[in-house]
C-alpha cells in the first residue's frame, strides 16, 4: 500500500494509536502529519460475530516515541473551539497583530 511518495515499503511501521472511530483515526493521522511525522491508517474488520471494525495509525519505528508523545500531549491539552476558530482565521495565538483589525 506504500508508494514512492510514502517511503520504503519494507520499513518497520509500528502502531501508535487505535480506535473504533474512523474520524478519530483521521484526526490523529492529521495531527502527526502536521508535526512532520508520516502516518498510515489501516482499517481493520472484525469477524462477522462482532459488527465493529476499527483502525490503527502506524508510523515509522524511529518516530513512534515522538508520535506517542504528540498524541498524549494532544489528549492532555485538547484544542478548544475558539483555538480552532482563531487558527482558521490565521491567528494561531488568538490575538491579532494587525492594527487594521481593531
Amino acid at each position: 500500500m506504500t508508494d514512492e511518495a510514502h517511503g520504503d515499503p519494507n520499513e518497520n511501521l509500528v502502531e501508535v494509536f487505535d480506535t473504533t472511530q474512523e474520524s478519530e483515526a483521521q484526526v490523529i493521522s492529521g495531527l502527526l502529519e502536521s508535526a512532520s511525522i508520516e502516518s498510515t491508517v489501516i482499517w481493520r474488520e472484525t469477524p462477522d460475530v462482532v459488527p465493529v471494525g476499527g483502525a490503527v495509525v502506524l508510523v515509522r519505528e524511529e518516530q513512534a516515541e515522538e508520535a506517542r508523545q504528540i498524541i498524549a500531549d494532544s489528549r492532555a491539552h485538547p484544542a478548544t473551539d475558539s483555538d480552532a476558530a482563531a487558527a482558521a482565521a490565521g491567528d494561531p495565538g488568538g490575538t491579532s497583530n494587525d492594527p487594521s483589525a481593531a
